[in-house]
Order: C-alpha cells, then structure tokens, then sequence
C-alpha cells in the first residue's frame, strides 16, 4: 500500500476575472523510501497539487473540487482540522521555494526551529532547543549553537535553505515534500542542498515529493517523475525510462530544452509559444497549441493518461496510436 495515493485531484480558484483550473484530474502515488519528482513550466499546477494535499491554499478562493488523497489511510482532503494538524508538520512536512519569504524576519532563527517540537512531541524548550541545535549541525550549518540564536537576515541564501530544510525534518517526517528548493541558489549550493536532501533521505528513510523545473536535478535525484502541464498529467515513468525514451512531444520538448545538451555555440532550444490560459475551458490536449505533431484530432478530443508500457504512461493521442 502506498504510503500517499491522490486520485483524480482537480483546484479551482474562483476569482471575478473566471474560473482558473490551477489542477485538473491529478492522480498519483508515493512509495515509503521513494522519491517522486514532479516537473514542468511554472504554472504547470505542480505547487498547487502539493499545497492543496496538505491543506495550505487559502479557501476561498481556492477550492477543491474532487478527489482523495490517502496518507496512510487517512483522506487529508477531507479528514477533519484536528486530525491535519496532527499530520502537517509531524508525519508530512514541506521546504519552501523562497526561504527569506518562508522565515519570519522579525523572529529569531532558535524560535522557529523549535516551534514544531513544541507544539506535536510536547517537549521542553531546553530539549527542543538542543535537538534544534543538533538538526543545524547535521545539515551543515558551522557553530550551531551561537548561530540559531541569530535572524534570517544574518545567513546567506544558502544557509537560510539549509534552515529551512532543518525546520522540516526536525519532527523526522515521514514524506517530505521539497517545493523548488534550489531555485534560487548558484550551483555549488544546489549541489550541496540535493546531497543533503539524499543524505537525510537515506537517514530518515522518508518519501520525497520533489517539484522543480529542472529536467537535470530530477535525473539524478528521483526515481520516478510525473510531467505536468496546464494542471494535467501527460507522462508519468521512472526516471531512467523517462530520460532514455520520452513519448508526449511536451517531456521532449523539456529535456531538448536543458542547456548542457545543446550543441556549443547553439542557438539555445525553446517551446514554442506560451501556455494556455486555465481559466478558459481546454478541449482536447492542452499542448497542442504548441505541439509540431498536432492534427484536428488533438483539440477535438482530451486524452486520456494511459500506460504504454509497465510503469510508463503519458496522454499523447498520436503516440498512443503509434503514429509518432
């Protein structure tokens, strides 16, 4: 049984401008010990999906409008306050995109961390601010104990990540989810940042739900990847399938896109054209605006996610008649 099933997931924000259909018919599970990579174009529903899970969109004017998501039995799509509380924070905790946004500026680094001890294990402060110190020091943070007494403002960018990712794994979750975490970071940092998510992974023996852009992080962080788009799935596989044989023309178009496999001197490659706007009705395959293989066929009818092969499935219509 896995240890998060959603199942035909769809958030809508109802605003006075239209109905934006933010997800759209999401479904997936995450193994114990698995990471899950999510990828696709910012406004692909990827946050969202994650964010509605855990109960953190503000309602209105977002607004669930079907689904489950199973978390080791429990329905946090429907289960009562008390009950997500018990669960966000303790068994399923997030690392945010922005970490100066995500830490309060006005509160000391030490109050933070703690708070999640404080209120789900019930500690004293004393303990709580020792194992705070002891999470620090385990994610790489030098001089731990002067050091969580300071601001965020006093760390670099870097640090603060490393922070934050302390603050997720301080109550030892069992899914983790990481929200772009090294979206704003130089390269050297990223890399370290991923090794530290693998290293606690490893330690924890958690579940990553991993979101990122980033075709390169996920091929050698995750171990399998769902690719989405205008708030759909369209291909769905592990990663190696995934990286050796893309089928929906959109994961291709992703992975021609990343810039260390271009051609030196290149023009570098892009999508054509922008992503639709899901606050208007989307007959047929959301991409086919964009897509080089589409026929009439492609906007008259919306595909359905289908498993090609054992483990791999993606909603091209053309492939799935093996015209492409």
């Amino acid at each position: 049984m896995p240890l998060l099933s959603v199942t035909d997931l769809r958030t809508y924000f109802h605003t006075r401008s239209g109905i934006y259909r933010a997800v759209d018919g999401v479904s997936f599970s995450v193994e114990r010990g698995e990471t899950l990579g999510i990828v696709g174009e910012s406004g692909s529903g990827k946050s969202v999906t994650c964010y509605s899970i855990i109960g953190l969109l503000p309602i209105p004017p977002a607004r669930i409008e079907s689904g489950t998501a199973f978390f080791d039995g429990t329905d946090l799509l429907h289960c009562t306050p008390a009950q997500a509380r018990a669960i966000r924070g303790k068994r399923v905790a997030m690392i945010f995109q922005d970490p100066m946004t995500s830490l309060n500026p006005y509160m000391r680094i030490s109050e933070q961390l703690i708070e999640p001890l404080l209120i789900h294990e019930k500690i004293t402060r004393h303990n709580a601010l020792a194992r705070a110190t002891a999470m620090l020091e385990s994610v790489g943070i030098n001089d731990a104990q002067k050091r969580i007494h300071l601001y965020p403002h006093e760390f670099s960018g870097g640090m603060r990540q490393r922070v934050m990712i302390a603050m997720a794994l301080i109550t030892k979750p069992e899914l983790l989810i990481a929200d772009e975490p090294t979206t704003a970071l130089d390269v050297t940092v990223q890399a370290q940042i991923l090794e530290l998510i693998k290293k606690m992974q490893r330690e924890l023996g958690m579940a990553v739900i991993f979101i990122t852009h980033d075709l390169g992080v996920v091929s050698g962080l995750c171990d399998r990847v769902q690719v989405m788009y205008a708030g759909r799935v369209v291909e769905a596989a592990d990663v190696r399938t995934l990286f050796h044989s893309p089928k929906h023309p959109y994961t291709r178009g992703l992975q021609r896109s990343i810039p260390s496999l271009q051609p030196k001197g290149a023009e570098l490659y892009t999508i054509a054209g922008l992503p639709p706007d899901v606050s208007k009705p989307l007959p047929g395959c959301a991409f086919a605006a964009r897509c080089e293989h589409a026929t009439a066929r492609c906007t008259a009818t919306t595909p359905a996610l289908i498993e090609l092969a054992s483990g791999h499935a993606q909603t091209c219509l053309r492939v799935q008649a093996g015209e492409i």
